[in-house]
């Protein structure tokens, strides 16, 4: 059964310029306030060449920040396989069995070892769509997100979040190549409501504000304007005045790790972007002064973020995790409703164990499996006569291609050994 719960429980920031929210928690039968808020905190975080990079089961050093940081959305880039976004799943399961995951997608622009993904709160958010757009650098993955709201069915709250990784260094033809991928995100952004809730998130190597991408990004006349909720515009790579956005390099040197940057806390490079309808509408509202570089104290500039002499609101040991785990700080913030949050209760393999990419295709067949369901998974497609035509197994994918080119034209219905979950149709076109 759903139950109604204040989702604010306790949820006291551990942030040294996010406002202190202390909720009573309470269960909802009757009534409900109109005027309280609840919460949801989004991260980004490059987590370095993963799992590849060293030390070795950094999934662990990553859910102990996780479980320091308490997102409800986690973003993250330089994936380098389905392997690793499963062992961080099952890591961050590990905490309290939680968290569930987008599906993994091949990359579309050819850099399979630079990849991006999602994780969620499975009792607060569904995703109901996701998608991974070419480049001419890595994917622009876009995740439709919903809100388990008390009115989901009559005024759904959907947060359309884009998650990428720009082209890195400095000169001309780099800055060229980052500001056509931020058309790429505009591109996209053209096919969704004009009042959309955006966040788009990434390690985005702007170097300073000017920076043609930058402009694009926050350029008024866009058709959905987006906004830098942080508001600290300027020349950010090595200057002490911007020393409390840092977020790379967590190491003076590189060496030992695998890969990664050195020289020490001086580029502003990953950014949580929103649109500008969520600086004021109480619907979805980023929560103001709620944006940080988490782990950055403010006072490392050029040295590791551990550094003894780096003291402050961020503990030595959560400071000492993110020098191991990544060359990148997670950026983080908050962002709240004036809407009941439901919790679900119901477990995904009744919801929806797989589903569809396309239902109308002419030759490739996209599949999106649950991981949970993925090891025993088995299908069969059959003909509007109900002949078998093809069958095949998960074999513990989550993102299945097939090739169907060879059916006729016409409508299939692909059916699975998963108990009480129904067919799925789809129309095969010539």
């Amino acid at each position: 059964m759903n139950f109604i719960t204040n989702t604010n429980l306790v949820r006291i920031s551990k942030f040294p310029v996010l406002k202190k929210l202390i909720f009573l928690s309470f269960f909802v039968f009757l009534s409900f306030s109109l005027s309280a808020q609840e919460s949801l905190r989004a991260m980004f975080y490059n987590v370095l060449n993963f799992p590849s990079g060293f030390p070795q089961d950094r999934e662990f050093i990553l859910k102990n920040i996780v479980e320091e940081i308490d997102p409800d959305i986690l973003m993250i880039c330089e994936l380098e396989s389905e392997n690793g976004a499963d062992r961080i799943l099952s890591a961050l399961n590990s905490i309290n069995n939680e968290y569930a995951r987008a599906p993994f997608f091949p990359s579309a622009s050819q850099d399979f070892d630079h990849q991006q993904m999602i994780f969620f709160k499975r009792k607060k958010i569904k995703l109901q769509y996701s998608e991974a757009i070419a480049t001419d650098v890595r994917d622009l993955n876009y995740y439709e997100l919903k809100i388990n709201t008390a009115d989901s069915l009559t005024d759904p709250l959907i947060i359309h979040t884009f998650v990428t990784h720009l082209k890195s260094s400095q000169g001309n033809a780099n800055k060229q190549l980052r500001l056509e991928s931020v058309q790429k995100f505009f591109d996209r952004t053209e096919n969704l409501p004009n009042d959309a809730f955006v966040i788009f998130a990434g390690d985005f190597n702007f170097y300073d504000h000017n920076e043609p991408g930058y402009q694009l990004m926050i350029d008024p006349s866009n058709t959905i304007p987006m906004v830098d909720p942080s508001n600290r515009v300027g020349s950010w790579h090595a200057n002490r005045n911007f020393m409390d956005v840092h977020t790379q390099s967590t190491r003076v040197s590189s060496g030992g790790f695998g890969g990664g940057a050195g020289g020490g806390l001086d580029d502003r490079f990953d950014f949580i972007m929103i649109s500008s309808n969520m600086l004021n509408n109480p619907k979805l509202e980023y929560v103001p002064n709620s944006y940080v570089a988490y782990g950055n104290n403010g006072n490392c500039f050029k040295q590791n973020i551990n550094d003894p002499s780096c003291s402050g609101i961020y503990s030595q040991a959560i400071r000492d995790d993110l020098y191991q785990m990544s060359d990148h700080t997670p950026v983080v913030m908050d962002i709240q409703t004036s809407k009941q949050i439901v919790l679900n209760t119901e477990t995904f393999e009744i919801l929806q164990p797989f589903k569809l990419h396309k239902t109308i295709l002419s030759n490739t067949l996209e599949i999106e499996v649950h991981p949970d369901v993925a090891a025993e998974a088995a299908f069969s497609i059959y003909n509007i006569l109900g002949q078998k035509v093809l069958e095949f197994n998960a074999d513990n994918q989550s993102y299945l291609t097939l090739d169907v080119s060879a059916l006729a034209s016409g409508v299939y219905y692909l059916k699975s050994n998963i108990d009480k979950v129904p067919a799925l149709k789809f129309l095969k076109s010539s």
